[in-house]
Formats: structure tokens, C-alpha cells, sequence
């Protein structure tokens, strides 16, 4: 609420000090309206994290049936990927899949944690310190040695200074990447080395990343 105020007072003082200067000064309409539209980008993925938050909810308290990735809501997944339901796949990503795609967001169909990272990227760990957006709807990246990629997906809900809070498939109580069930869980912020963001696509993800990403692509 306070944010939202904050920035209704911006916008009315700017509108006031542009007209009181100059009314036809293009250099403050230009600004004004750069300053509404990144409301309008911030207000979309507000809403969007929001609406893939409640999508989340659905799976919580989901378990495989006889520990052989078998569900359901698994088979579901699965299928919106283009895979069966009952061939015991990893399902991580697939369950991201039917979350994102019930909230309505535009996501792979993809049960492949690696093709979640492959558009959208926001952060990387070669970028070095992370940055301060919003990360609520995120989803996240955790390398495994062993694999020599990529090998589990989470969906971001909350942070503090060191850790993530998530939701996430296939994991158990341990954090397992092999799990029986869909958890909430509270990451290492130093385990996840990619995030990506699929509430904002098109011009949306540009307005609100293309400045910070070619910072560190220079």
C-alpha cells in the first residue's frame, strides 16, 4: 500500500513540477510517461506472481501415489510436456509446467529443467551479486556436480538475506531432487545458480530487464 502511494505522489509532484517549469516540455512527458509505464510493468508482474502463487497452492500436499512418480496432477504435467503419465519420469519441471500454464503465463511445456533456463534468464552466478527485483515467481536453477548441469527447478516465494523460500516437485524433506512429493522448502541462496522469470514475456521482460542484462553482458 505505502509502495503504491509512494509512487501515485511521485507521479502527481513530477506532472506538477513539469507543467509549473515547462507544459510542453517533451523531456518531462517523455519521463512521465516512462515513469507510468514501468508502474504498468510492475503492477503486470505483480499480478502474474500472484496468480502462479495460487496456481502453487494447488500442488501442496501432493505425493506420489506408490513412490514411482505416479499422481495424477503428475500425469497431467507430464502430459501438457508431451510425455506419458505413467513412465515414472522426474516430474520438477513438469509440475512448474502445469503451475505456470493453470496461472495463465506463457512457460515451456517443458519437463527438462535445462529448457527452463534457456530464455527469460534473469540472473546467472557468473553475473556475481544478485540483483534486488522482486523475486516472488521466479523460478530457480540448482547445479548438480554430478550431472554436470542443471538438475532440479524451483518456484521462488519468498527470501531472506541467505535463503530462498520455495514450492518444488519430486523433492522430499531432505531437499532430495528424487523426492515423493511436492513441498515447501527453504533453499540456500549459494545452491541456485540461475533464475528465471516468466511472469513478464515479450516487450514486458525488456522494459523491466534489457537495462540491467546488458550491464553485465558488456
Amino acid at each position: 500500500m505505502e509502495t503504491i502511494i509512494r509512487k501515485g505522489t511521485f507521479l502527481l509532484l513530477f506532472l506538477v513540477a513539469c507543467s509549473t517549469v515547462n507544459p510542453i516540455r517533451s523531456d518531462c512527458k517523455r519521463t512521465l510517461k516512462e515513469e507510468r509505464r514501468e508502474i504498468k510493468v510492475e503492477e503486470a508482474r505483480n499480478n502474474a506472481a500472484e496468480d502462479l502463487l495460487l496456481s502453487a497452492e494447488r500442488w501442496i500436499n501432493i505425493r506420489e501415489l506408490t513412490g514411482n512418480n505416479d499422481h495424477p496432477m503428475i500425469t497431467k504435467a507430464m502430459e501438457l510436456c508431451g510425455l506419458s503419465g505413467n513412465r515414472g519420469y522426474a516430474w520438477c519441471a513438469a509440475s512448474q509446467a502445469e503451475i505456470h500454464d493453470y496461472a495463465g503465463l506463457i512457460a515451456p511445456h517443458s519437463a527438462r529443467v535445462m529448457d527452463w533456463f534457456s530464455q527469460n534468464i534473469v540472473w546467472i552466478v557468473e553475473f556475481g551479486e544478485l540483483p534486488l527485483f522482486d523475486k516472488r515467481g521466479m523460478v530457480g536453477g540448482l547445479y548438480y556436480s554430478n550431472l554436470g548441469r542443471l538438475g532440479h527447478i524451483v518456484l521462488i516465494v519468498g527470501e531472506d538475506k541467505n535463503n530462498y523460500y520455495t514450492l518444488e516437485g519430486n523433492t522430499n524433506i531432505a531437499g532430495s531432487r528424487e523426492g515423493d512429493g511436492f513441498y515447501k522448502k527453504i533453499r540456500d541462496k549459494e545452491h541456485v545458480v540461475a533464475l528465471a522469470d516468466y511472469c513478464l514475456i515479450g516487450n514486458m521482460f525488456i522494459k523491466k530487464y534489457d537495462d540491467y542484462l546488458q550491464s553485465k553482458l558488456k
